[in-house]
């Protein structure tokens, strides 16, 4: 994902005060939702000043982007690694059942760090390109974990793939919004279930 802002660190305390700057951004966002996180909030959180902030971001929309970037790094390289690797149905099925863990281990809350910033931050243009950048990266993980675990099963690569990956995604998306709002991971459990049983049909595993 590109680097929306002004200006990059060119220091390693540079560096870290970027970092500090989002921490607390990102923080705040997760929290209160980006429309009631103010720039304010984000100097005191952060105890940066504000010619801090604003050499480093353009504006509270620069901001947002990062707070974007840094969720994609989260979430996005906490699955790359349950993914990385698969290659089966019994894969599979044991990224589900870290998946319900992880959603447990919160009581449910929270939801998706990305999935509750596209709930809010969609319908503008920057934002949700952005989102959709890491929404397409997190099916690519799923695309290619099917395709090696057509290989491993010596069967002829089938052309759905990118379908698949997308309606694994969305029951994922899903699932962990109702779990959210029921707080139960039922919810997620069974769409996840559902979706894993499509996969092996389709993929005929």
């Amino acid at each position: 994902m590109n680097e929306n802002v002004t200006t990059m660190p060119k220091t390693a305390r540079g560096a870290a005060t970027r970092a500090r700057i989002v921490d607390a951004a990102t923080a705040l966002v997760r929290a209160r939702g980006a429309a009631n996180t103010t720039i304010d909030a984000v100097i005191e959180a952060s105890k940066a000043s504000k010619s801090q902030v604003y050499h480093y971001f353009a504006d509270k929309d620069e901001l947002v982007l990062a707070v974007i970037q840094r969720q994609a790094e989260c979430v996005l390289g906490t699955h790359e690694g349950l993914l990385r690797k698969l290659n089966s149905l019994t894969g599979l099925r044991r990224w589900r059942d870290a998946v319900v863990e992880l959603t447990d281990q919160t009581n449910c809350a929270g939801g998706c760090p990305l999935g509750s910033l596209a709930a809010e931050l969609s319908e503008t243009p920057r934002t949700r390109a952005a989102l959709a950048e890491s929404f397409a990266r997190w099916a690519g993980y799923f695309e290619a974990a099917f395709a090696r675990m057509q290989t491993r099963a010596g069967k002829k690569p089938t052309n759905d793939l990118k379908a698949l990956s997308e309606a694994m995604l969305a029951s994922l998306q899903g699932g962990l919004l109702l779990a959210q709002t029921l707080r139960s991971t039922r919810p997620l459990e069974l769409a996840l279930d559902m979706a894993i049983e499509h996969v092996a049909a389709r993929l005929e595993l």
